[in-house]
């Protein structure tokens, strides 16, 4: 029974984690680094690459001490190389060389975007491939048939904004502060989701992508306007976002070949009202619907061991000489398309 030790550091959470090819959890560690950040609404690069250095080896020896191993009986180190704030991707990356070397261990280097995608099935062991996942997160808002491991096929990207970044942004236009998705969600569970008109832009159109700047712009001019309640702003924020995920996500239902499931991955994955208006098309398509635990969707250690697991039972083994990736496509065959979606 194979066990992946995988190490996370693509943003602004440190983990490690050692994960069985069965799927059992047998260790996760991991150190947030909310106050360091939050003097600056957001997160600072270098301050989170300087966290990563001073937490992951700790991480990496509570992990062991908890599953009471050693590097020894471990048999691969599957570490975050892309996409990601460079400064932490690369610690993360060569410290995950680094033990590789010393125990003589294969190394994977693992796409961060193939953590969420995977993750659902370390999660449900029922999930069969070719599934279509919404991977929706701070950072990345796609539509993906994953047909396996290593083997991913992109029907839509963002081409401005992700839906992580306009809950960040609507959080700290409200002052809610960090993290601001979980605060907007919470606020809103206060709210009026009618009260406000915002736009859901491409919703409705032959356009198969996303959009979120001009929703993130007209909930600053709604918070400038003051006529409305924060909780009210916060409420009809959120329903535009889930009209807008879920318009997208049925078109893509409808070209996509064979799906086995609808699913969900990312931070964004979280949030509850995404999640049920995302449940309600899966039913519409008499599909099942599979979201990872919460503590599954945001970034996390045990993810990146379980992609290392899947790609380690192909035979992966990638050299010490794997770069980090600050952008590292999952299809990258896909067309370019307009904005920011052409790094996509």
């Amino acid at each position: 029974m194979p066990i992946i030790l995988g190490l996370e550091s693509s943003c602004d959470e440190t983990a490690a984690a050692l994960v069985a090819d069965d799927r059992t959890i047998i260790a996760h560690r991991l150190a947030g680094q909310e106050a360091a950040h939050r003097p600056y609404g957001g997160v600072v690069p270098e301050i989170a690459a300087r966290a990563h250095v001073e937490a992951l080896i700790p991480l990496v020896e509570a992990a062991l001490a908890d599953a009471r191993m050693s590097l020894a009986d471990v048999d691969a180190i599957a570490a975050t190389a892309g996409p990601g704030l460079i400064g932490g991707v690369m610690v993360g990356l060569v410290t995950g060389k680094a033990l590789a070397h010393a125990a003589g261990k294969p190394l994977i280097a693992v796409n961060h975007l193939e953590g969420h995608a995977l993750s659902p099935r370390l999660a449900d062991p029922a999930l069969r491939f070719p599934y279509l996942l919404l991977l929706v997160s701070g950072g990345h808002c796609q539509l993906l048939e994953v047909r396996g491991a290593g083997d991913y096929r992109r029907r839509a990207t963002t081409i401005d904004d992700a839906a992580g970044e306009a809950f960040d942004k609507t959080a700290k236009l409200l002052g809610l502060g960090m993290p601001g998705g979980p605060k907007v969600e919470a606020l809103a569970a206060e709210g009026d989701a009618a009260a406000v008109p915002l736009p859901r832009p491409l919703v409705g159109t032959a356009e198969p992508h996303f959009s979120f700047a001009g929703l993130k712009s007209a909930v600053m001019r709604a918070v400038q306007s003051g006529q409305w309640r924060d909780a009210d702003i916060a409420a009809s924020f959120q329903k535009a976002v889930v009209d807008c995920l879920v318009d997208r996500t049925r078109r893509a239902l409808a070209v996509a070949d064979a799906p086995t499931a609808l699913v969900v991955a990312g931070g964004v994955a979280a949030n509850r009202a995404v999640r049920s208006g995302l449940e309600q098309l899966a039913q519409a398509h008499g599909l099942p619907f599979v979201a990872p635990p919460l503590w599954l969707c945001t970034d996390n250690a045990a993810m990146i061991a379980w992609a290392g697991a899947e790609r380690f039972a192909q035979g992966a083994n990638d050299p010490l000489s794997f770069p980090a990736r600050p952008r590292w496509p999952l299809d990258p065959a896909a067309e370019a398309v307009r904005g920011a979606g052409v790094k996509a």
